[in-house]
């Protein structure tokens, strides 16, 4: 009765192992390309148009946010990794958040109050009209954050967290990781 209850145990945890390891392999891979996708610029200097942003910056360093929503985390990390860019404008490092929305014209005025309340000046909040995303970039269902870094089009990192998972450790290991697009 024991080995069968170790057995049951076992294949338990290995089947929560598996599904947790697809769901990593579901999401854009690091190296992969990332494609063009439009959004509506909220707060940068196309405010009120759409536009692609991923084609904008072209082959420069950048950093994405993809947020299902915007709360105190989010908010503190778009300004620390808006100060990151704003000391690398020597090597065109650029940065934009893409919030994932049903009804991106009302969640326009909650990006705009987070840009000012946070001062943000590098880094243009946009809206997407969905909660999926571009499905090329196979943002992960379970994920309410996304951070995503990429550099002449290739991928270098994509961080994926949950709703109050995101405190000053994180975003201070995040910041730290602009350095592999900036090298």
């Amino acid at each position: 009765m024991k080995k069968l209850i170790a057995l049951a145990v076992a294949a338990v945890v290995s089947t929560s192992f598996f599904a947790q390891a697809a769901d990593k392999e579901e999401c854009l891979a690091v190296g992969s390309k990332v494609n063009a996708f439009y959004v509506t610029d909220v707060t940068g200097p196309e405010a009120g148009k759409k536009l692609c942003y991923r084609c904008k910056y072209g082959n420069r360093p950048v950093v994405t946010i993809f947020s299902r929503n915007v709360d105190d985390q989010v908010t503190s990390l778009v300004k620390e990794v808006d100060g990151v860019v704003g000391k690398n404008q020597d090597k065109s490092m650029a940065a934009f958040v893409v919030l994932l929305s049903d009804n991106p014209e009302k969640s326009a005025e909650t990006l705009k109050a987070a840009a000012d309340k946070a001062g943000i000046k590098h880094t243009p909040l946009t809206t997407f009209d969905g909660q999926t995303g571009p499905d090329d970039y196979k943002i992960a269902k379970d994920a309410d954050i996304t951070v995503m870094m990429w550099v002449k089009g290739e991928l270098k990192v994509n961080e994926t967290y949950k709703q109050g998972k995101l405190d000053q450790a994180t975003v201070a290991k995040l910041v730290k990781e602009t350095s592999s697009i900036l090298n």
